[in-house]
C-alpha cells in the first residue's frame, strides 16, 4: 500500500526527526470531504472524518500560525508515536476510547473527556478502539 500524504499536523511545520515520524503514519482525508465549507455552518464533528481501515486519518479544520484545529480518526490499535510540538495541545475524544502517554504517564479518554498536553511535552496516542478525537493546538 502506497503511503499517503499528511494533512493537518504537517501544516503546523513540525519539522524533522521524531516529529516527522509521527506525522508520516497520518493520512489524507478523501477528496470528497475537502470541499465542505464549514464557515456559519453548524456540523457534527464526528461526521467531518472517517474511518479508514488500518489507519489514523485526519481533517483540518483551521490552521493559523498560532494554532490549529484538527480532526482524528483512529481505526483500532493505530497510534501516533510519540513527539513534541511547540503548541499546547488539548485533546476531546469523540467516540471510542483513547489512551495518551505523556512523559511515562498514561491516560485514558472516552467520549466527552479532555486532556491537556503542555507545549514541549513528549506525547503519543493510540486508540484502543476505534475513535475519533478534536485536536485544538494553540501557540503559548
Amino acid at each position: 500500500m502506497a503511503a499517503q500524504p499528511a494533512l493537518g499536523i504537517d501544516e503546523l511545520a513540525l519539522g524533522t526527526g521524531e516529529r516527522a515520524r509521527a506525522v508520516r503514519q497520518i493520512r489524507r482525508s478523501p477528496p470528497e470531504m475537502a470541499d465542505v465549507n464549514l464557515e456559519g455552518q453548524t456540523r457534527s464533528l464526528a461526521d467531518l472524518v472517517k474511518y479508514q481501515t488500518e489507519a489514523v486519518v485526519s481533517r483540518s479544520l483551521l490552521s493559523k500560525a498560532t494554532g490549529s484545529v484538527t480532526l482524528f480518526a483512529f481505526d483500532e490499535d493505530q497510534s501516533l508515536s510519540e513527539h513534541t510540538t511547540p503548541y499546547d495541545a488539548l485533546a476531546l475524544a469523540l467516540e471510542g476510547e483513547l489512551e495518551i502517554t505523556m512523559a511515562g504517564e498514561c491516560s485514558r479518554l472516552a467520549p466527552g473527556e479532555v486532556l491537556l498536553m503542555p507545549a514541549n511535552r513528549p506525547h503519543a496516542v493510540r486508540a484502543i478502539a476505534r475513535s475519533k478525537m478534536l485536536l485544538v493546538m494553540v501557540r503559548g
